[in-house]
Order: structure tokens, then sequence, then C-alpha cells
């Protein structure tokens, strides 16, 4: 047996957490990976991963052959994963390129019109390493906290870790804002449309590069190579038709490491001003 067949006989882990954001979206990931391993030839073993298991488990597991990953703790470790490819949302704040943003939602009963209107009330926040749910967040209010040189809200409700505990926390009223991930909010409203009249956007964050599908960093890399190849060839593939609707996705693209410095340098800018935590 040749070292490539080898590699292709043993069993890699694979998991969509981070975009399994209700049943129907994680069944639509399954049958990716399921399409994905039949097409590459790679073992793929689909591994429950939910929340209130850490992320970084799943990132750190010698056997990982795709799972999605923030670009912020990515960027941040020190044994990096290696990157497999970026996915292209339908709805990407800039049309057909892997990025997305993050969406500042407030109840739709609320009074709060405008970022500025929440101002003095309670923020959410996922986890200090999200770069959507804790970053972005950082950098989109640091211009309103250089100007009025204080805290811009009276409570800084989290870790609250997942989007769906973010949204939950301002259904139920827990939080008077929060931020979502806009690729997970598109997803959300995809396959659970009554969220849509429960949710008001009322800020967006400027574009950054979407957390990618990455392997563990002995992954083989002709593994590497197969699960690149086929995923490059998602966004045409007549049989996945179904998952790309229902995944919200356009398709896959090579993952550019130098883009995701732009978070790096959000966060050194949010610390050199005094703003470590968003309050």
């Amino acid at each position: 047996m040749n070292t490539s067949q080898a590699h292709t006989d043993m069993c890699y882990a694979a998991n969509a957490r981070m975009y399994s954001v209700n049943s129907q979206a994680a069944i639509a990931w399954k049958g990716l990976f399921g399409w994905l391993a039949r097409v590459s030839g790679v073992n793929l073993d689909i591994v429950d991963h939910a929340f209130p298991l850490p992320l970084a488990d799943l990132w750190s597991r010698r056997d990982l052959g795709c799972a999605f990953m923030c670009g912020f703790p990515f960027m941040l470790a020190k044994h990096r994963p290696q990157p497999i490819v970026a996915p292209i949302p339908a709805n990407a704040p800039v049309p057909g390129r892997p990025v997305y943003a993050t969406r500042f939602l407030v109840r739709s009963d609320s009074e709060f019109q405008t970022i500025e209107d929440t101002f003095g009330g309670r923020l959410g926040y996922t986890v200090e390493d999200s770069h959507s749910g804790y970053n972005a967040v950082r950098h989109h209010l640091l211009p309103y906290y250089r100007r009025r040189g204080t805290e811009l809200y009276r409570e800084s409700i989290g870790p609250l870790t997942t989007p769906r505990q973010v949204m939950d926390a301002i259904v139920a009223g827990d939080v008077d804002v929060g931020p979502l991930d806009s690729y997970a909010l598109d997803l959300m409203i995809r396959h659970e449309p009554q969220l849509g009249s429960r949710l008001r956007i009322v800020a967006t964050t400027e574009p950054a590069p979407i957390p990618f599908l990455v392997a563990a960093p002995g992954c083989p890399d002709d593994i590497v190579a197969k699960l690149q190849a086929t995923l490059t060839t998602f966004a045409k593939a007549s049989e996945c038709a179904f998952l790309r609707d229902a995944l919200c996705l356009n398709g896959f693209a090579p993952v550019e490491i130098g883009d995701y410095e732009l978070m790096l340098r959000w966060d050194a800018e949010a610390r050199a001003a005094g703003y470590v935590r968003p309050i």
C-alpha cells in the first residue's frame, strides 16, 4: 500500500459546529461532508462537538480533517491548523467574496433605531477570541469610545459563546443589543423565517475575512489537497444545488492568510486605545 492510499484509508474528523445554527443547517452540513467524502475519497467521520464543549478542543484534535475555525483564534494560535477553503456566502457583504460582517441586533419591538440609541444599555458578546462576536464589536465601537472617552454601556454581558445564545438573550430582553455573524444570521433566518420579525439590525461592521475550514497541523498534504480540490467544485456540482440553497452558500474559495492580518490590526488598535473589553 502506498503512502497516499494509507492516508486515504485513515479516518478524519469533520465538524461544522460554528455554522450548525439550527437542526436544518446541521443536517445540510452533514450532507455536504457526506458528498465531500464520497467525491474526494477521504474517509470523513462527522463528529459531534456541540456547546458547551470548547471549540478549542475541536481545533486541537490530531485527527481533524475538516472543521470551521474563526480567523481571529487562528491568527493568535501558536500552532496553526492547515487552511482548506473559505466559504462564499450567497449574501456576502462583498458579493462573490469569502467575507462576512457583524450585525448588531436589537428586538424588533424596541425603541432603538441606531447603535448610538443602545448606549447606556446592556451589550452582549460571544467569547473573547471571537472576531464577529468580540473583536469586530470593539472595532466598530472604538470611534464612539474615543469621542466619549468613557464606557458606552452600563453592562457588558458574556461570554454568551454562540450566535444562538446571543439571539436568545436579545429576544428574552437579557441584553439590549448583541452581535451576530452575518452568515450565521442568514442561516438562522433561512430555516427559521419567523426570526426576521423578532429582530432588527441597527448597525453592521466593516466586512472581514470569514471563518474557514481547517485540518490538523499534521494532516497529510495529500488529504488537504483532495479536500481543497473537491470543495472548489461545490459551486457548480449539480448534485449540490439543494445544499447550496440550504446552506445559503455560493461556493468555496482559497484561504488568503494575509487577509486575516486585519483582525490582529483591529485588536491592536482597540488595545492601544485602552478599549480592551467591549463596554
